[in-house]
């Protein structure tokens, strides 16, 4: 006891100082602590963790890319639509009130177009003093009459000559030939006339038409052939196995008709 009452003050210093000694344990423990949840925190924020992302379903967007890629063609014009251009209406050649589209030249219908043909056809051989003639039947469909339209009968020897061809030669036996080949004046070209085929040439087209304020067609019209409707005179200046072509004897306009109607 002598010794405490002696150095009481000693031992209460040294009880002081442990117990600062244990403080700043304690504080250093606590700082490394808080230290290391800062880097936790910095971390996180610096280097997140990224789920990845699942794919992506971009079907909408690319229909949508693609509609609006495509350009949009919009038809204010007749017959679908009016919106810009009403229908005009006029008086027929009767009298009565009709759509101006049914009266002039646009409402005439191609309702078949026919090719025609020059034809020449091996029809018999006969036997002569000096040797054989051939019957050669001409028919040229073409033709601007109808009188040169009608089948003709050619008797042609070897090398004879008609206004239209001349026989060069004769292949096979001469009593019984397999072909016969003449040479064409219009063109220089040579033509194969066989046994059991003629030989054929398309020269041009006719046509049939109608016109709704007509009550009769135009049947087999060919090129300078007249149509007359709505008071109107028209020529037809030109068929092709899509379309023929109206010219007005009035002022020399021409109209371009087309059809989808093959020939026959």
């Amino acid at each position: 006891m002598d010794f405490l009452k002696k150095h009481y003050e000693k031992v209460l210093l040294g009880v002081v100082l442990l117990g600062l000694m244990g403080v700043v344990g304690y504080m250093l423990v606590v700082v490394s602590n808080e230290q290391q949840k800062l880097n936790d925190l910095s971390q996180n924020v610096l280097h997140p963790h990224v789920t990845a992302l699942s794919n992506l379903d971009l079907t909408v967007s690319e229909q949508t890319v693609k509609r609006a890629a495509t350009a949009v063609v919009l038809d204010f014009g007749p017959p679908g639509h009016r919106l810009f251009n009403p229908s005009a209406w006029q008086k027929s050649p009767d009298g009565r009130p009709v759509p101006r589209e049914n009266i002039g030249p646009r409402a005439l219908v191609v309702t078949n177009i026919t090719p025609l043909y020059f034809r020449l056809s091996l029809d018999k051989v006969e036997q002569v003093e000096s040797g054989f003639k051939y019957v050669i039947v001409m028919e040229n469909q073409a033709a601007a009459t109808a009188s040169q339209r009608n089948k003709k009968s050619n008797y042609c020897k070897l090398m004879d000559s008609t206004d239209a061809f001349q026989l060069i030669e004769v292949r096979g036996k001469p009593d019984d030939p397999t072909e016969l080949v003449v040479k064409l004046k219009d063109s220089g070209d040579s033509a194969v006339i066989k046994k059991d085929k003629p030989f054929e040439r398309i020269d041009g087209y006719s046509a049939d038409l109608h016109h709704p304020l007509e009550s009769r067609p135009w049947l087999g019209r060919r090129v300078g052939s007249s149509l007359s409707f709505n008071g109107e005179d028209y020529t037809i200046v030109g068929i092709n196995q899509n379309e023929i072509v109206l010219s007005a004897k009035s002022n020399g306009k021409k109209w371009t008709i087309k059809t989808n109607t093959a020939p026959s």
